[in-house]
């Protein structure tokens, strides 16, 4: 009777051990409806009929889940996955962003720092008065020939962009920090003056004051070679993409990049899913950050400028309002590629997306996923 009795007991303990908890059970149906959502808003426009693909990341209930779609190059069939390398394009101000609150919050640079306290060479009547602040929310009023179409067919050195700084006058009555002017002319400039600050490349400064930090190890800002291409190791270059156009044509090599600037710095950041999925986390939740950065990450998303009803602008990021649900995202884009972050911090969601072709719809993750994301509720059992 003893040895029944401890055979029962022994298999009840078993069978307690091999069902799922009450908590395993809701992030199961958590992440069920996650890969629902992306399903529904995804698939149908990453086919095996478009050009590229997709390689997405999701936070959601404190962890992340990855999403890939399609192909990182079509001619050799190689699939998108996690650690798959991107241009993201745009998407590289906000590290810029966070190394400029970082720098304010050590007490090392002010947002109302003059841009010519660092860049010495500029002494033009408007541009020594555009601020550092300035130049990160997008308000500094300079809009130059590299910002808008028809696209120049030459690049600037440094001495020629200085020099267009210096002779840039308001085109119909901008005042610095009156408007908002998207402006990448602005960053490569905030770029400089954070060289000029620290005495170090851009690409140094991000990687020891932020990407290291985070054990961020797959995220490079590599100069261009001779052909354009970023320069990396040959075990990074395996695992960047090919780049398509939106109509499926293949642009460029892999790690091709592009920059009107031609000097040093002035190129394009690359990165994967997994690696950025780390920054998202770290801007949503960042328990296991440094403090310090912590709190620069968060005053990059706070709202500086507000320039109509629906969006207004933070530190490189914008500020949504999507039907009354707050998204704080910065999409970028190349003709051979798009990026996006995405998050609602009042709900700890966020999407990355990274397509390796051109003018791929953020708008769905923005308009459609995050709105879906914050109405999820995980159901966890109370402790």
């Amino acid at each position: 009777m003893r040895s029944w009795c401890s055979s029962f007991t022994a298999g009840l303990a078993l069978l307690f051990v091999l069902l799922p908890s009450p908590a395993r059970v809701a992030m199961t149906d958590l992440d069920s409806r996650v890969q629902d959502i992306m399903a529904e808003n995804f698939a149908p426009v990453v086919t095996a009929n478009d050009a590229g693909g997709l390689a997405s990341a999701v936070y959601v209930a404190g962890h992340v889940q990855f999403f890939n779609y399609g192909l990182a190059d079509q001619a050799g069939k190689r699939p998108i996955t996690p650690d798959t390398l991107f241009n993201i394009a745009s998407v590289r101000k906000v590290f810029e962003a966070a190394l400029v609150a970082l720098g304010t919050l050590r007490g090392e640079i002010s947002l109302d720092d003059p841009v010519n306290k660092y860049v010495t060479e500029l002494n033009g009547d408007y541009i020594r008065r555009v601020t550092i602040g300035e130049l990160a929310t997008h308000t500094s009023g300079l809009l130059l020939a590299t910002d808008h179409p028809p696209w120049p067919n030459e690049s600037y050195s440094l001495g020629q962009f200085l020099d267009i700084l210096n002779a840039w006058t308001p085109q119909a009555g901008e005042q610095p920090g009156k408007q908002r002017i998207y402006t990448h002319a602005g960053y490569v400039l905030l770029q400089l003056a954070l060289e000029r600050r620290y005495g170090v490349p851009i690409g140094q400064l991000i990687e020891s004051r932020i990407l290291r930090p985070l054990g961020m190890s797959s995220t490079l800002l590599p100069e261009r070679g001779p052909d354009n291409r970023a320069v990396m190791r040959p075990e990074f270059m395996q695992r960047v993409v090919q780049g398509y156009s939106d109509d499926g044509m293949p642009i460029g090599p892999p790690g091709d990049q592009h920059s009107y600037y031609d000097f040093p710095g002035s190129g394009q950041m690359f990165s994967s899913a997994r690696d950025l999925a780390i920054f998202l986390t770290a801007c949503l939740d960042g328990r296991a950050v440094d403090p310090q950065l912590r709190e620069a990450l968060q005053m990059t998303q706070r709202e500086m400028f507000r320039f109509n009803e629906k969006f207004g602008q933070a530190m490189a990021w914008e500020n949504v309002d999507v039907d009354g649900v707050g998204v704080v995202d910065k999409p970028g884009g190349l003709n051979n590629a798009s990026a996006y972050v995405g998050l609602v911090p009042d709900h700890k969601v966020g999407v990355i997306l990274l397509a390796n072709r051109g003018d791929f719809g953020h708008e769905i993750a923005r308009d459609r996923v995050l709105p879906a994301l914050s109405r999820l509720e995980p159901n966890l059992p109370a402790h």
